[in-house]
């Protein structure tokens, strides 16, 4: 690689059809290290190996004509409360996000339900005897949420955001929550299972302590921020993305696959919006041997199977309340929770699966014609698994939405195989790009103080292998393109002062209202 750096910017612009930065992976993070540097007036190409742009936050017709889903995230409270989208302003160009009344529901056996409105006090008097624990732990983490934010979206490498009154706080209640025995305030009770469903995001035991930052870090959002559903599907935020990139100069290609990074054109920097096997495929050749045994030794985690629905009405939830959340964790109790996550990971599948699911249409009804409504779900399985779990997907939901199979008129699986195919960050189906343990996450994708460089001058890495992890953030991107701002450009103001003022919006946005 060190004979693709290009010469010194009084001679680069000589050479105008040459570009500073290429960007391989147009997922969220490739997309924000893009629109970054080409607002520092940088020449980037981004090359995409799909169809389409967008990664995990891609939204298609699935079934029939009209009718979207989103193929991999739908709900983004990051996509409010980290600091790049902030600073980028996805309102201000022309993506609404909508707010359902409820972030998330666990509905449970016997018709009820722990409900997490995006209310803390609406969340506190619906749990009754819990809400004062419930209150106790998020009352004071969400009065300085942007502090929370900006620790958890933080390279994990500067202590300066890794030490402040807001990270002890949080850091403490993590050292608690994060135990195999929950304290004796959340033992067998709503507020319990309600955490547990959320740490299951994490996709591994709910009860060690990385899922539990990350669910705390989600729980702490839907009171702060919402957990949002973007007008349209999660394709908008993309769209943004990409225009803004092309506003401001840079060439996207998608259709376009790169196997080996010699085969890129001469440039100052490329970054690798992928997984660490994608690094050490496309740039195995160069990389020092030790440096690729590192990439090969990185962990992956269980996959994912998704099933998508086509209904005639509503889902028939027991607790009615459960209608007007756009996320429902279906799993019963932390117990069953627990027991279902360890057969998982002993290569297994469960009969009785956790199943995250999305109902869109409680806040978008763009997403299928009239009288008809989508359902996106995803459940945890084997690494690699080429089984269709969709009966068993149905039947989880039909045990906390009696009538829900009379509803379904069309249905799509992608196994965690498939999901694997569908993009090769999903490394054995594993949408989080990397298996959630503590020390893993704190040191992912390999240890050091720079994890987004390679040994290679001016081959960098971003995705959801990368800090802060997985989510629709754009952090990874924000966190490499400072470092190439700085090393190869000597840029070195706060890459997001280029944000401010954001571009007045293309399109109006509109307020969400619940579909009836």
């Amino acid at each position: 690689m060190s004979d693709r750096v290009a010469p010194p910017s009084s001679e680069r612009s000589a050479d105008p059809g040459r570009p500073d930065v290429v960007v391989v992976g147009s997922g969220p993070n490739g997309l924000a290290a893009a629109v970054l540097l080409s607002r520092a007036g940088l020449r980037v190409h981004v090359y995409e190996a799909a169809a389409e742009f967008g990664g995990g936050a891609r939204t298609t017709e699935l079934m029939r004509p009209g009718v979207w889903h989103d193929i991999c995230s739908s709900v983004h409270p990051m996509g409010l409360a980290s600091p790049f989208f902030r600073a980028f302003d996805l309102a201000a160009h022309g993506v609404t996000m909508l707010q359902p009344e409820a972030a998330y529901a666990h509905p449970l056996d016997g018709g009820r339900a722990g409900v997490a409105w995006t209310d803390l006090d609406r969340t506190v008097d619906g749990l009754g005897a819990d809400g004062k624990r419930w209150r106790q732990l998020f009352a004071p983490l969400v009065s300085r949420w942007n502090d929370v934010a900006r620790m958890a979206m933080s390279d994990l490498r500067d202590p300066r955001q890794l030490v402040s009154p807001a990270a002890a706080r949080f850091g403490l209640r993590v050292g608690v929550l994060g135990q195999r025995v929950l304290p004796v305030a959340f033992h067998r009770t709503v507020a319990g299972d309600m955490l547990t469903g959320v740490n299951l995001h994490g996709i591994v035991r709910p009860d060690a302590m990385a899922p539990t930052a990350v669910g705390l870090t989600l729980a702490l959002l839907a009171h702060a921020v919402g957990w949002p559903i973007p007008g349209g599907g999660s394709r908008a935020i993309v769209d943004a993305l990409v225009a803004d990139i092309r506003r401001h100069g840079g060439h996207l290609y998608a259709g376009h696959r790169i196997d080996d990074v010699r085969d890129l054109p001469r440039s100052a920097a490329v970054v690798l919006n992928l997984t660490p096997a994608g690094v050490a495929r496309l740039a195995g050749p160069v990389l020092p041997d030790r440096y690729r045994q590192r990439l090969a030794n990185y962990r992956y985690g269980a996959g994912s199977c998704k099933v998508d629905f086509l209904l005639s009405g509503a889902v028939p939830w027991s607790q009615p309340d459960c209608g007007r959340a756009g996320t429902l964790h279906l799993i019963g109790s932390r117990a069953e929770a627990v027991a279902v996550q360890r057969v998982v990971h002993s290569g297994s599948h469960a009969s009785r699966p956790y199943v995250l699911a999305v109902q869109p249409g409680v806040v978008d009804d763009s997403r299928a014609p009239a009288g008809l409504h989508v359902l996106s779900t995803y459940c945890h399985v084997p690494a690699g698994s080429t089984l269709d779990v969709s009966d068993s997907v149905t039947a989880q939901i039909e045990r906390f939405a009696p009538g829900f199979r009379d509803l379904v008129v069309d249905q799509r699986t992608l196994t965690a195989h498939q999901l694997a195919l569908h993009n090769e960050n999903y490394v054995g189906g594993d949408i989080t790009s990397g298996e959630l343990s503590l020390l893993q996450t704190v040191r992912r994708p390999r240890p050091g103080l720079d994890p987004y460089a390679t040994p290679v001058p001016g081959l960098y890495h971003c995705s959801a292998a990368s800090p802060p992890g997985p989510g629709v953030h754009g952090m990874a991107g924000f966190h490499a393109a400072r470092r190439i701002l700085r090393q190869h450009f000597r840029m070195m103001t706060d890459p997001l002062d280029l944000l401010r003022p954001a571009i007045p919006a293309t399109a109006p946005t509109t307020e969400g209202r619940p579909r009836q």
